[in-house]
C-alpha cells in the first residue's frame, strides 16, 4: 500500500481542507529514531504519515502547539514544534479507537528535498489562525484555503487533440464525511474534477460526456448547490459556492451534442412501480435520489422504511397483517403512549414547536447501522472514538424494540436492510475490530439475528421478501406521503404527527444571507447533526401500487394472447380498409363487439354501419337532413340494434337499425351535445356546450320520448363548455372536461364532486379511465396528453408532441391518440416509448376506437373517411 492510499481526508475533522505534503523525517526530540515519511499541511493540523505502516499516523493539531519554530541548531531545514497533544491514529495498520495523547511533546521535522522557508510561512499562518476561536478559526482557514486555490490553474496538456474548454469554475467534491476541493472544468468531450491536492489517486478525474448516464441537481447543507453524475455504474458528487455557478455549469452541459442521458422523469417511474414493472426496492431507490438523497453524503443518505414488526417469532409470516409495521404512521407514532408523551410537551413548547427532536437519518443514525462495515467513517464522525459497546447495533429486535420506545430514537432504515446484493456484510464484524465488551460481559461482534434468520443474508433476503410483498405495496404509498409527499410538513405533517426540529426543512435558514460567522457555524453544526427532510416530491397523496404486470394482464381487460401482441419488434400497423365516405366531416366512430360491426356518424347526420368479416357496408341512413350534424354516438350492449347519437343542436336520437327508424328525439340541452358515455349499468351521461353534464337512468325495455325525459337522475354544473366525459369501468368515478382546460372528477354512486385536477392550458378533447379505472388519461388541444391517478388526482405523466390533440383511447398500457395533423400515435405506457407514428388522415384525427381484442384500430377524420387498421 502506497503512502498517500493510507492517508485519507477521513483521518481529518469534517470540513477541513489539506494543502500539500513533503518528504519529511519525524523525531521526538532527543528522545526516539528518525520516522521517514510524509508530512501532510492541513488546515486544522500537521499530519505525519510514517512509511513503516506499522508505525501510527500521528496528527498534531494547531490548536495545541504552543510554539512552532525553525530549528537554530545545525540540524538544517528542521522544524521544532512543541504541542501539549497529539494523537495517534492506525497503529500497526489496525483499524481502531484513536490514542489522544495529552502530554507536552517536542517534534523535531526535517524536510527533505525542498527548503523551510516553502512551507514554515504556511505553518505559521495556520497556527495564527488556531489562535481565534472555532468559527473565526475555520473561517480564516478556508479564506487562506481559498487565497492559495486560486492559484492553481488547469493544466491544459491534459486535453484531447481538438477538445475545447467550455466552463471552468471551483468547487468540491463530496465523498461521506469529506470535502476534496478543486477546479470543475467543461470540455466539449469530457468533465474533469483536478483536486487542489494530491489525495486523490489520480492527479484528475475525466468523464466522457458520451458516457453519463444522469445529472442530478443536489442540495447539501439545505441549499441547492449541488451536481452529481451517474456514469458507469458510479457517481461524482460536486458542490459549488453558490446555486448560480451550479445552474450555469448544469445548463452548459445540457448544451453538449456528445451529452446522451437516460430519461427517468418522475411520471414514467411512478407509473413503472404502479404497474409492478419495478419492484418497490428499485422505486424507493429512486425517490430518495429524486428527494436529494445520495450515498455520497451521510447528511442526506437513502431512507428506507422498517416494515417489518415481528423480530421474535421463530418463522416470518409474511400473510399474516401482524407481522408488518403500520406504515400510515411515522416511527414516532407507533407506540400510543410514548406519542402521548411526545404530544403534551409539544403543546407546552413555544414556537417553532416539533414533536420529535432526533430525526430518522442522520449520519450517526446511518453510522450505527453500518459500523462494522465503514468503520473508518465512525472514527472520523465521533472524534476518533467508537460508540459504547451498550449503545451500539447489537441486536435487531433490541434496535426494533427501542425505535418503538426510547424517547429520543425514531430511525428508520438505511437501503442495506434490503439490498440482496450485499448479502448482509454490514451485519458481520468482517474486519474483527475490537469494539468492547456490553454491561453483560459479552464481547461485541455480529449483529444478532431474529430466529427466522439462518444468516446475514437470509435475514436480508427475508426483508426484501417482506418489502415485496402484497401487504407492504398495498400500503407503501403512505410512508411515501410521509417522508416524500404532502405529509412531510405544514397541517399535514402537524396531523399525521410527523414534526421534526425546523432546521430539518429545506428553505428555513438561507446560509448565504447569515454573514455572522458564529451563527453559520452553529447553524451548519445543527443541519448536519440533526438531519435533513428529504426535498419534497408529491404535493398530492401517493397513488397506491395498482398490480403485478407478470400476473395481472387479465383483470387490466389486455388480449390472452400477450406474448405475440407485445412483441413490438414484430408488430406492424397497417391499414386494413376504408369505409364508404361520409358527405362532411366524420365526428364519430365506435365498435360494436357482439356484432362485430363498425358504426360512424358525421355532419353530414348520417349513419353508417359495415361488418367487420365482409369489409361491406350493411346501413346507411340519412337521419336527418342538413343542417344537423351529429357530434357523437354510443352503443348500449343490451340493445345491440340501436344506437343513441347526439347533435349539435341540442337533442338525443335513439336509432333503431333493425327497425330503420328513429324511436326517440328530444331536446336533452340547451345548446350542442358535445359528447357522451353510457355507465354499465345503464346510465347515460351528455355533455353540452351550456356549461352542464346530465345523467340519464335507461330503460331496460325498448326506450319512447315520456320514459327518458322524466329519467334525468342529476344535473353537475360546470363554468365553461363541457368537452368530453368518462366513465370508469366499474361505474364509481365519473371525470369532465372542458374547453378552457379544466378537468373534474365526480363520484358516480352520489353524483357529487370530489376534486378538479391539474388540467391543460386549451380545451380537453378527450378522457378515458384506464380499465382497471385506477388512471385517467387525458388529451388537449395544448398538444399534451395526461395521465392521472384517479383516486388522488396526482399527475403521474405527461407528453407534448406537436400538434392539438384531438382524441384517444386506452387499454390501460397503450394509448392511442389522433392529432389536429391526422396523425395516429401507438403509444406503450408499460415503457414509455412511442411505438409506431402513421399519417392517417388528411386533416384532423377526431376520433378512435378499438376492437376488443385490441388488434383493429377504427379512425374517424376531418377528411370525411373511416380507416380500420390492422396490427399484424
Amino acid at each position: 500500500m502506497e503512502t498517500k492510499e493510507r492517508f485519507s481526508l477521513l483521518l481529518l475533522e469534517p470540513g477541513e481542507y489539506y494543502f500539500e505534503d513533503y518528504i519529511a523525517s519525524l523525531a521526538y526530540a532527543n528522545n526516539s529514531p528518525w520516522l521517514c515519511g510524509r508530512l501532510k499541511i492541513c488546515s486544522l493540523s500537521l499530519v505525519f504519515d510514517p512509511k513503516d505502516h506499522y508505525k501510527p499516523i500521528m496528527k498534531i493539531p494547531f490548536t495545541q502547539c504552543e510554539t512552532i519554530s525553525k530549528s537554530m541548531d545545525d540540524e538544517k531545514n528542521t522544524i521544532i514544534i512543541v504541542s501539549k497533544q497529539y494523537i495517534g491514529m492506525l497503529e500497526h495498520n489496525v483499524l481502531e479507537p484513536y490514542k489522544f495523547v495529552n502530554e507536552v511533546s517536542v517534534f523535531k521535522i526535517n524536510l527533505k528535498y525542498a527548503k523551510i522557508e516553502d512551507c514554515l510561512s504556511l505553518i505559521l499562518q495556520l497556527h495564527r489562525a488556531s489562535s481565534l476561536q472555532t468559527p473565526e478559526h475555520r473561517h480564516m482557514a478556508a479564506a487562506i484555503a481559498y487565497s492559495r486555490q486560486s492559484l492553481t490553474k488547469f493544466d491544459p496538456t491534459w486535453l484531447e487533440l481538438g477538445e475545447n474548454i467550455i466552463m471552468e469554475v471551483v468547487g468540491q467534491k463530496i465523498t461521506p464525511l469529506s470535502i476534496n476541493p478543486g477546479r470543475i472544468v467543461l470540455t466539449s468531450v469530457h468533465v474533469y474534477f483536478q483536486p487542489f491536492n494530491n489525495i486523490e489517486v489520480t492527479l484528475y478525474l475525466k468523464i466522457k460526456l458520451s458516457e453519463i448516464k444522469r445529472i442530478i441537481k443536489r442540495r447539501f447543507l439545505l441549499q441547492q448547490v449541488g451536481l452529481e453524475f451517474e456514469y458507469e455504474n458510479t457517481q461524482l458528487y460536486l458542490t459549488f459556492k453558490n446555486s448560480e455557478i451550479r445552474d450555469s455549469l448544469y445548463n452548459c452541459l445540457l448544451n453538449q451534442t456528445k451529452l446522451n442521458m437516460e430519461k427517468c422523469d418522475r411520471c414514467i417511474m411512478t407509473l413503472k412501480w404502479q404497474n409492478g414493472a419495478i419492484s418497490n426496492f428499485e422505486y424507493l431507490l429512486y425517490l430518495n435520489s429524486l428527494a436529494d438523497r445520495t450515498f455520497n453524503d451521510l447528511t442526506q443518505y437513502p431512507v428506507f422504511p422498517w416494515v417489518v414488526a415481528d423480530y421474535l417469532s421463530p418463522t416470518l409470516d409474511l400473510n399474516n397483517s401482524k407481522t408488518f409495521r403500520d406504515l400510515t404512521k411515522p416511527i414516532g407514532a407507533l407506540n400510543p403512549e410514548r406519542l402521548l408523551k411526545l404530544k403534551e410537551r409539544y403543546y407546552e413548547m413555544n414556537s417553532p414547536k416539533f414533536l420529535y427532536g432526533s430525526h430518522y437519518s442522520t449520519p450517526g443514525f446511518v453510522l450505527f447501522y453500518l459500523v462494522r462495515k465503514y468503520p473508518q467513517y465512525m472514527l472520523c464522525l465521533q472524534n476518533g472514538r467508537f460508540d459504547h459497546p451498550d449503545r451500539m447495533f447489537n441486536s435487531i429486535s433490541d434496535a426494533w424494540r427501542n425505535v418503538q420506545n426510547n424517547m429520543s430514537d425514531f430511525k428508520e432504515l438505511v437501503p442495506e436492510f434490503y439490498d440482496v446484493s450485499q448479502n448482509g456484510d454490514f451485519l458481520i464484524n468482517k474486519y474483527g475490530i475490537d469494539f468492547g465488551y456490553r454491561h453483560d460481559g459479552r464481547k461485541v461482534g455480529d449483529v444478532e439475528l431474529p430466529k427466522w434468520a439462518a444468516s446475514p443474508s437470509d435475514f436480508i433476503s427475508k426483508l426484501r421478501q417482506a418489502l415485496e410483498c402484497d401487504y407492504v405495496s398495498n400500503n407503501l404509498h403512505h410512508w411515501i406521503d410521509l417522508i416524500f409527499g404532502y405529509k412531510q410538513n405544514g397541517a399535514e405533517a402537524i396531523k399525521s404527527n410527523n414534526v421534526f426540529y425546523y432546521l430539518c426543512y429545506e428553505g428555513a435558514v438561507d446560509l448565504n444571507n447569515v454573514r455572522d460567522w458564529y451563527q453559520r457555524h452553529a447553524l451548519e453544526v445543527q443541519i448536519m447533526e440533526f438531519g435533513q427532510i428529504p426535498k419534497q416530491i408529491f404535493e398530492k397523496p401517493h397513488p397506491p401500487k395498482t398490480c403485478s404486470l407478470s400476473r395481472d394482464f387479465g383483470q387490466l381487460g389486455l388480449s390472452s394472447k400477450l406474448d405475440q401482441y407485445w412483441n413490438w419488434n414484430n408488430i406492424n400497423l397497417t391499414k386494413w380498409f376504408t369505409t364508404t365516405a361520409h358527405k362532411d366531416i366524420a365526428s364519430s366512430v365506435k365498435f360494436c363487439n357482439d356484432s362485430h360491426t363498425v358504426w360512424s356518424v358525421g355532419h353530414d347526420a348520417m349513419l353508417k354501419v359495415h361488418c367487420l368479416s365482409t369489409k361491406k357496408q350493411i346501413r346507411n341512413v340519412t337521419i336527418q337532413r342538413f343542417p344537423v350534424k351529429f357530434n357523437d354516438i354510443v352503443l348500449p350492449s343490451k340493445h345491440p340494434s340501436t344506437a343513441l347519437i347526439a347533435t349539435m343542436h341540442g337533442s338525443l336520437i335513439v336509432y333503431d337499425i333493425d327497425c330503420c327508424r328513429v324511436t326517440d328525439d328530444f331536446r336533452a340541452h340547451e345548446d350542442s351535445i358535445t359528447c357522451l358515455a353510457l355507465a354499465n349499468n345503464g346510465y347515460l351521461i351528455t355533455g353540452s356546450t351550456d356549461c352542464s353534464v346530465r345523467i340519464w337512468e335507461t330503460p331496460l325495455a325498448p326506450w319512447t320520448r315520456l320514459e327518458l325525459i322524466e329519467s334525468l337522475k342529476a344535473e353537475l354544473e360546470h363554468e365553461n363548455k363541457v368537452s368530453c366525459v368518462a366513465i370508469s369501468k366499474n361505474d364509481k368515478l365519473l371525470a369532465t372536461g372542458t374547453s378552457n382546460g379544466e378537468i373534474f372528477l365526480w363520484s358516480f354512486s352520489d353524483f357529487s364532486f370530489i376534486q378538479q385536477l391539474p388540467g391543460h392550458l386549451n380545451c380537453v378533447n378527450n378522457l378515458c379511465f384506464s380499465p382497471d379505472h385506477s388512471k385517467l388519461i387525458s388529451c388537449s388541444d395544448d398538444c399534451s396528453f395526461k395521465v392521472f391517478d384517479s383516486m388522488s388526482g396526482l399527475e403521474v405523466y405527461t407528453n407534448t408532441l406537436q400538434w392539438p390533440l384531438k382524441c384517444l383511447t386506452w387499454d390501460g398500457y397503450h394509448v392511442y391518440i389522433g392529432d389536429q395533423n391526422g396523425t395516429l400515435y401507438f403509444w406503450d405506457l408499460e415503457k414509455f416509448l412511442l411505438v409506431k407514428e402513421i399519417h392517417a388522415h388528411d386533416g384532423a384525427l377526431l376520433a378512435i376506437d378499438v376492437f376488443n381484442d385490441g388488434r383493429i384500430i377504427a379512425t374517424a377524420g376531418h377528411d370525411h373517411f373511416i380507416h380500420l387498421w390492422k396490427l399484424v
